[in-house]
């Protein structure tokens, strides 16, 4: 069977009622301001005046600012939703992205430019050439040890990071192990804790020494924040109790066979059995048509 190139999709629409991207300029110019100041910064919050977008707070609002401005005419733009293309989320951004700029747009990774992300790192690796945003709905790791902003900062800032290393331990003494999932926190640039968005423990290693930029966005809670390419990122771990991913053994992708991917469970009711496929639906979907 002779394989088919996906070509990026680019729609024609009526952009004139919109300024490029929907966001002034005044905006954008202020978004990447913070957005070089965080970069400059790995791992460090940046305060940012969050706009208001026709889609909720909580659903991705930080992230499409920093995509909105960022994008230029042509880029080609790839969103997904925890692996998948065609979410709900993911298919409204995508359509508010082509309704106000007329960029093109794609499922396949390797031909974006800018991929902007909800829960997920794309399975095939990111090159120098391209931005991956990573949608926010948390951005501060010391949430769950401190609620106070003001304490949070002033433990930033003196590197005081002992009532997180207590929580991993706490962790360790009842249950066994180290419990956290997703959101697992890491040591950026050995300076500052950071969230990395609810990305599985699978991908966190792929933030580490990576060839691309990786901007972080939290609209609700009005910050920003980056990895720059090169940037060691290291998940926090203690010596006898080292840092794990998810295992998947003697598991596959009931689609594409595959074994060294990060997989969801999906139920089989009738069957009454469960079923393991691919989250990065663009990924398994390039595996099935090289074994066509």
């Amino acid at each position: 069977m002779q394989m088919t190139e996906e070509k990026p999709n680019r729609r024609t629409f009526n952009t004139a009622a919109y300024n490029f991207a929907f966001l002034d300029e005044g905006s954008k110019r202020e978004i990447r301001r913070k957005s070089l100041k965080a970069v400059a910064i790995p791992g460090y919050q940046v305060a940012f005046a969050s706009r208001e977008m026709p889609i909720g707070r909580g659903w991705g609002t930080g992230g499409l600012q920093l995509t909105l401005s960022l994008l230029g005419r042509q880029d080609i733009l790839k969103v997904i939703d925890q692996g998948n293309d065609d979410s709900v989320n993911a298919v409204s951004i995508r359509r508010l992205v082509e309704e106000t700029s007329g960029i093109s747009t794609t499922e396949a990774t390797s031909e974006a430019t800018i991929i902007q992300s909800r829960h997920r790192i794309p399975e095939e690796k990111l090159d120098q050439s391209q931005i991956l945003v990573l949608q926010v709905p948390q951005p501060e790791p010391l949430r769950k040890v401190e609620r106070r902003e003001e304490m949070t900062r002033i433990r930033h800032a003196e590197m005081d990071y002992s009532a997180m290393w207590l929580t991993l331990y706490e962790s360790i003494v009842k249950w066994g192990s180290i419990t956290l999932g997703a959101d697992y926190p890491v040591m950026v640039h050995g300076r500052y804790i950071m969230a990395p968005s609810p990305i599985p423990r699978w991908d966190t290693l792929k933030l580490h020494q990576s060839d691309h930029l990786s901007l972080f966005g939290a609209g609700r809670e009005k910050k920003i924040y980056a990895i720059p390419p090169y940037t060691n990122v290291t998940p926090l771990q203690f010596e006898d109790y080292p840092f794990e991913v998810e295992s998947f053994i003697d598991k596959s992708c009931r689609h594409c066979d595959s074994t060294h991917t990060f997989l969801d469970e999906v139920a089989d009711e009738a069957a009454g059995t469960t079923l393991y496929q691919c989250s990065d639906t663009a990924y398994c979907k390039q595996q099935q048509e090289r074994k066509a």
